[in-house]
Order: C-alpha cells, then sequence, then structure tokens
C-alpha cells in the first residue's frame, strides 16, 4: 500500500531526514535504497561533490542550489544508514561539525588572535594535529590523509602535511628545479623504450607539479579543471567550424584542426 511522503510543512531537513527514513523502510521501503551499504553509495557521494564544483565552475547558481541538495542527500544517506547499525545520527553529524568549527576558530569564538592570514594558517594546523594525537593517531603524520581522495589533492595533502615539519622545498624555484629533474627523468625513460619506468616517473612529475601548486597557494583539482573546460570548448569550436564546411574531425587533418584550434585561441583573446 503506497503510504504520503512527509507532509510539505515540515521543516525542509526535517522533511529530507523523515523521507530518507521511509525509504529505508524494511517493511516498505525502495528497495534499492534498501540494498545499499556505505560502500555501494560512496562513489555517489564523490560524484556529487564534483558536479557541485562543476556547477561552481560554470556560474550557475541555480544548479548549484540542485547540486548542494544532492550533495545533502548523500549525508542524510550514509547518516540513515549509521543510525539503523546503532552507529550515530544525522544530529550527532551536525553536532559534531559545530564542535570542530568552533573548536578550529578561536579567534572567531574565543581570545585567540592570529596576527595574519598565514598565522591563522598555521594555527590551523596546529589544531588539527592535536585533534590527530588525541584520537591516538600518531604512528604517522600521513595516516588519516584518505587514500580515496583524487591523486593530485591528497598530494597537496601529504606534501603539505610534510611541509609543516619542514620537509619541503624552500622556494618556488627549489620546486621548479626539482620539476625540471624529474621531467628530464621521464624523457630519459621514454627515450629508453622502458614505459614501466616512464610510467612511475610520470607519477614523481605529477608529484612535483602538486608540490608546485601547493607552493603557489593554487589548487590543481581546480587548474585542470579550468583547463580541461578550455581545451573542449576550443575542440567543440574545431567541431563547429569543419561541419559548417561539410566535414568532421576525422576528415580533416592535424594541419587544419590546428590552424582552427589558433583561431579559437585568438577569439577567446579578443572576448577578453
Amino acid at each position: 500500500m503506497t503510504r504520503a511522503a512527509p507532509p510539505a510543512d515540515l521543516r525542509p531537513i526535517d522533511r529530507l531526514l523523515a523521507i530518507m527514513a521511509r525509504l529505508r523502510d524494511p517493511a516498505d521501503g525502495c528497495p534499492w535504497d534498501l540494498e545499499q551499504t556505505f560502500a555501494t553509495v560512496a562513489p555517489y557521494t564523490v560524484e556529487e561533490a564534483y558536479e557541485v564544483a562543476d556547477a561552481i565552475e560554470r556560474g550557475d547558481l541555480s544548479d548549484l542550489k540542485e547540486e548542494l541538495g544532492d550533495l545533502l542527500l548523500q549525508v542524510v544517506f550514509h547518516a540513515r544508514m549509521a543510525e539503523e547499525q546503532g552507529a550515530f545520527a544525522f544530529e550527532d553529524v551536525a553536532a559534531a561539525i559545530n564542535d570542530k568549527m568552533v573548536r578550529r576558530h578561536p579567534h572567531v569564538f574565543a581570545e585567540e588572535t592570529y596576527a595574519s592570514l598565514a598565522h591563522q594558517k598555521e594555527g590551523w594546523e596546529a589544531l588539527k594535529a592535536a585533534e590527530r594525537h588525541g584520537k591516538g593517531r600518531t604512528a604517522s603524520l600521513l595516516d588519516d590523509v584518505p587514500v580515496g581522495l583524487p591523486a593530485l589533492t591528497r598530494a597537496v595533502k601529504l606534501s603539505r602535511r610534510a611541509a609543516g615539519v619542514g620537509f619541503v622545498w624552500p622556494t618556488v624555484e627549489d620546486v621548479m628545479a626539482k620539476l625540471h629533474e624529474e621531467v628530464a627523468e621521464l624523457e630519459a625513460e621514454i627515450a629508453a623504450g622502458d614505459l614501466e619506468k616512464a610510467r612511475q616517473e610520470m607519477g614523481d612529475v605529477l608529484f612535483v607539479v602538486a608540490n608546485l601548486a601547493r607552493t603557489l597557494e593554487v589548487d590543481p583539482e581546480d587548474s585542470l579543471r579550468f583547463t580541461n573546460a578550455k581545451f573542449a570548448r576550443r575542440f567543440q569550436y574545431i567541431e563547429a567550424t569543419l561541419a559548417e564546411r561539410g566535414k568532421t574531425p576525422d576528415q580533416s587533418d592535424l594541419a587544419e584542426m590546428d590552424a582552427l584550434w589558433d583561431e579559437a585561441k585568438a577569439a577567446e583573446k579578443v572576448a577578453k
């Protein structure tokens, strides 16, 4: 028997929690929702976070509202499954982040003062280190940097942790010198035809690039998303122009497509 949805006059968050509880109801919930676990839902959580980032990149606030709702649903989904196991509930999730934000902002909610933004960042990292120590996470400074993060993001976080204790190239010039060194090693393995070693050297190059991004305070994922979008935009110009000429890319050649790429690039500069 179909039951009515939770009433619309509830607070939106309370209605969302009630909807999720209904979806997970063992008696008459949704079969798909009922068979999910933390592990099966996790990929959707990551996907929704990327869709939030995409909406921000496009400057689409209407879409951002919707994507944030999708991401919130993921939080509610995980919290509901945890509540069913007697581990914690959504309220505990909210309480934990409330406490953490107050604890990590003593310059706002207590008497601490910071002389600069850099000093504040140092204080933030010190507070996080104290929290890790309080949880018994003392085996390695790097233990709780999640393995499941995008590789570039994890590289930045690993290098930032190491930099916090002085294991860091002192200047941007030092990082650039290391980058040139790693690129040379990659070139040597490519020339030698050793693709397995080239794969490893490629990783070294990308790790140094992540270090450079951290040093410059640039998010490498954000930079790469920007370049991906730029590449797609320019290649779509190539496709559209070729279509006007009655062609497809595979009926063209590199010289023609490269010339169209330059046209797209020049048009963007004029538009700026």
